[in-house]
């Protein structure tokens, strides 16, 4: 895979590859599933490297201490890009974000739908909500072209678990995993991938 490019050529090619991309939605939903949407947004630092933010949830809400992408459920009235970006602000304070298309809805064990939303936002600097959010970290673009991203490995029940090592203490599994996957085969690489049938752990599905 060659290196990244400029910010501006990297903006293009990613929008490039999510037009071409015929997401598949999970609509309609099965009984009970709630719909709720991330977002993986590209940000720009100081030298103009790109790079994506994962977060660690806070002890408060769904699944504390597991890595996540910003984002959460859908209000009433909202569409999946609303609630995206509106998470986006709350959680991480981005905003004014440029959306640049979606992957496959992604149906979880613990019974949501989410729409994951592919977005870039400059130079802003992510600031957490203390209350929802544990921590905040980068992830270097250039992570996702590493050897060895991704990496399997076998469960007590014998199945194949997905993990994306994204730095020295950042490894997480479906389904954040499996969606960070995605955007990197799809949206960086310009491949088609489908995550759908990627495992998860028990323990995501609280």
């Amino acid at each position: 895979m060659a290196p990244l490019p400029p910010m501006d050529e990297l903006r293009s090619r990613v929008t490039a590859n999510l037009a071409g991309f015929r997401r598949q939605g999970a609509l309609p939903f099965a009984e009970g599933l709630r719909h709720a949407a991330v977002t993986v947004c590209v940000l720009e630092d100081d030298g103009g490297g790109p790079y994506t933010i994962v977060i660690k949830r806070g002890a408060h809400g769904r699944n504390p201490g597991q890595w996540a992408l910003p984002g959460g459920g859908l209000e009433e009235g909202e569409d999946a890009v609303t609630a995206a970006l509106r998470e986006l602000e709350e959680e991480v304070s981005v905003r004014n974000v440029e959306v640049a298309g979606l992957l496959d809805d992604f149906v979880t064990d613990s019974g949501f739908v989410i729409t994951p939303v592919v977005a870039f936002g400059g130079r802003q600097r992510p600031r957490r909500d203390p209350y929802e959010v544990a921590s905040v970290h980068r992830v270097p673009l250039e992570r996702f072209l590493a050897p060895g991203v991704p990496r399997w490995r076998t469960d007590e029940e014998g199945r194949s678990l997905l993990q994306m090592p994204l730095g020295p203490s950042i490894v997480i599994h479906a389904p954040t995993g499996a969606i960070l996957w995605q955007f990197a085969e799809v949206a960086l690489k310009g491949r088609d991938l489908r995550v759908a049938g990627v495992a998860q752990p028990h323990w995501t599905r609280r």
